[in-house]
């Protein structure tokens, strides 16, 4: 798999992606994790390269992207937005994990025409919960340490209206949870299958890094997912 890096300069950040896939074909979106950056997708693109121009994104603060020091789930949204917009991109399916999957709510909430099909794993809007900032690793790290306290403390927060808006998200969605592992509850991650109008919950009981822990496994959800839904989805993608 040929991969290319990708920059855009949005209101001032440089956000770079990794890119995979002929130019010609349907957009796939991958926005990673909390501390992670787009090389954890590099399984998933090299599944779906065949079919579709993979993009997976280091989200602000992340990875070769600028880390300006400020960061929220919207502007996350604002960054992404911005860089499909300037490069002409308006259907898209749309991956995304912990971090990267809050972003994908906000974007398929907000946008609904944008997004053709919607993978989530392992993740629901922020929720209230007890949480204290950890301390600092020692040495370098691979993203700007203060969009920890900031995106974790934003996430331990419940936000009502971002329950509510996921009965706007139009896209079949195929949500996968990491089972009795992961921190996130079990039951919220019903709760957003039963408010998005057509979603899908699978489990996969692998804890909260469910494509890196059992990767076959993930990616025959999706693979299952999206086969099952593709001719309307390249319809979709296409028109």
């Amino acid at each position: 798999m040929v991969t290319n890096s990708l920059f855009v300069d949005v209101d001032g950040v440089r956000l770079s992606a990794r890119v995979s896939g002929a130019d010609d074909a349907p957009t796939m979106v991958l926005l990673h994790a909390l501390g992670e950056d787009s090389s954890s997708w590099d399984a998933m693109a090299a599944r779906f390269v065949d079919r579709f121009r993979c993009i997976a994104f280091d989200l602000r603060g992340h990875g070769t992207s600028d880390w300006p020091g400020t960061y929220s789930i919207e502007l996350m949204r604002d960054d992404v937005l911005g860089a499909l917009d300037q490069w002409g991109l308006d259907r898209i399916v749309l991956v995304g994990h912990s971090m990267g999957g809050s972003v994908a709510y906000l974007i398929a909430e907000e946008w609904p025409e944008l997004v053709t099909r919607l993978v989530l794993e392992d993740t629901c809007p922020p929720y209230t919960r007890d949480w204290t900032a950890p301390d600092r690793p020692d040495g370098p790290l691979p993203f700007d340490w203060p969009v920890v306290p900031q995106i974790a403390g934003q996430a331990s927060v419940e936000v009502p209206a971002w329950w509510e808006r996921l009965a706007d998200i139009t896209a079949p969605t195929l949500l996968v949870a990491g089972g009795p592992d992961s921190h996130v509850p079990h039951d919220r991650l019903v709760e957003v299958a039963e408010r998005i109008p057509s979603c899908t919950l699978v489990t996969i009981p692998a804890g909260h890094h469910v494509h890196e822990k059992a990767p076959a496994e993930f990616l025959a959800a999706v693979e299952t997912f999206l086969t099952d839904q593709l001719p309307d989805c390249l319809d979709r993608l296409t028109d």
